[in-house]
């Protein structure tokens, strides 16, 4: 039930008012706020005590007069619409429709907050994720529930990759899939990238898309991730949906957050980021999951440039705490013209040893995922010597790996921004990239296997 309405307020600072004596109020309460001219903005309560109610305004508190602005309290928190009709459609970081097709109507409101998650209700994540592009699909396999972020950094085609994962990725044999899309501080023309791509690829009808600007409030970055996490909890767990959240740019949510933390006089921790930092990106990442009993899942791609292109920033240092791995864009293989341009020697998934193989991949796929990293492993290794002692002074078998280095390179880890490659087709690529080597450097796979894919294809 609404609370009195509050005429005039102690202070206003930056985004945020102070309002003294105010009584039967909760954190992260709505408020509406409405100046002089009658005009209503809202906002929400970011801090509690028994003298003052500080309340941080969504749009800014520019032309509020301390004595003439009123205040009223809603009693209920930041809440999203929920309905199976938001498939297809595009909204703002605040949940509501920037596509021009209407408001929704029906489903429900629920808190973006959520609700905490039983940890004993989790199910261990199995089932293996499609996404088409070789790199992630055979070396770092996204498991249905996991959450696999990507670091990236300024300048590199993250976007682009983000956009390829939305429309190609699939749970193979369920056809109840949806893709949540939230862009979170973009600027206009990645606006503009997103919604076209977005509508015109893949099965739009099953991707719901919120997008926050550059210029939107910073608040609403605040909301964004959490709007489209409530929207992915209500397609998985309420309308039996497999549900892939990506999230771009989670740099531009930390920094918001910094913001208004500096804003609101709190104590600054590592680089000026709030001391809370990792329980925030927790409360984040840790609403995907497999839920028993419930027949639909929660995966999430958060993507992060990594300012100065630093992975041990305290945003990605963080992240890499909290979820099951990572997927890391390479500088050096942007500027060979490779894409995606990942750096699969750093990057790994720590989940996909049990949910490859047979009954999931393919029964090859674990030997030859760890065939290829071991051999890049060895290319990296022989291209350090060479540039010491140069080519020509290189043994037969190191020449060989520089040889596969290039081809591994050329044929698997580059592919066309839409190209949408089979798990089959990425395995059989690489046996035969494999096959450029000497048998006798091929530790990782089974004499049967080499026998089944390599001579076979000599003899052809």
């Amino acid at each position: 039930m609404p609370q009195a309405e509050y005429i005039g307020v102690k202070d206003i600072e930056g985004p945020f008012i102070l309002v003294e004596n105010v009584t039967g109020v909760g954190y992260g309460e709505l408020v509406d706020i409405r100046d002089e001219n009658g005009k209503v903005r809202h906002g929400q309560v970011k801090s509690l005590s028994e003298k003052a109610t500080l309340v941080q305004v969504f749009t800014g508190t520019g032309d509020l007069v301390p004595n003439s602005t009123k205040v009223r309290f809603l009693g209920k928190p930041l809440e999203v619409h929920l309905s199976k009709y938001m498939l297809g459609r595009t909204f703002n970081g605040l949940g509501e429709p920037r596509d021009g097709c209407g408001e929704i109507y029906g489903g429900k409101r629920v808190n973006i907050n959520g609700l905490p998650l039983n940890p004993m209700a989790r199910q261990y994540p199995r089932d293996f994720i499609h996404t088409g592009i070789s790199a992630i699909d055979t070396l770092m396999t996204l498991i249905r529930g996991q959450k696999l972020p990507i670091f990236s950094g300024n300048g590199l085609p993250h976007n682009q990759l983000a956009v390829q994962i939305a429309t190609q990725a699939k749970v193979v044999g369920s056809d109840e899939f949806a893709v949540v899309f939230a862009g979170i501080g973009v600027k206009h023309d990645d606006a503009a990238y997103f919604t076209q791509e977005l509508s015109s690829r893949g099965h739009s009808n099953n991707i719901v898309t919120f997008l926050n600007l550059a210029d939107d409030p910073v608040i609403e970055r605040i909301a964004t991730p959490r709007m489209a996490l409530s929207t992915a909890e209500y397609l998985a767990y309420e309308l039996g949906m497999h549900v892939l959240v990506i999230m771009t740019d989670m740099t531009s949510y930390c920094e918001a957050l910094r913001e208004l933390g500096v804003a609101a006089g709190e104590v600054p921790s590592r680089k000026g980021y709030p001391a809370y930092l990792y329980s925030d990106l927790a409360s984040l990442y840790e609403r995907a999951g497999v839920v028993r009993g419930r027949s639909g899942s929660v995966t999430q791609i958060p993507i992060l440039t990594m300012p100065n292109d630093d992975i041990t920033h305290p945003i990605p240092d963080l992240t890499g705490f909290i979820t099951e791995g990572q997927i890391v864009l390479s500088r050096d293989l942007d500027a060979k013209n490779i894409y995606p341009p990942i750096d699969i020697l750093t990057s790994l998934s720590r989940l996909m040893k049990d949910g490859i193989g047979k009954g999931y991949t393919r029964e090859d796929h674990p030997s030859v995922s760890s065939q290829l990293f071991a051999s890049y492993s060895r290319v990296q290794e022989v291209r350090s010597l060479a540039s010491v002692v140069g080519e020509d002074e290189l043994s037969k078998t190191d020449k060989s790996f520089l040889a596969f280095g290039k081809i591994f390179e050329d044929r698997f880890l580059k592919q066309g921004k839409e190209d949408d490659r089979e798990i089959g087709y990425s395995l059989d690529m690489a046996w035969d990239i494999l096959g450029t080597l000497p048998t006798s450097e091929l530790t990782r796979v089974s004499l049967t296997e080499i026998k089944e894919h390599i001579k076979k294809k000599d003899e052809e």
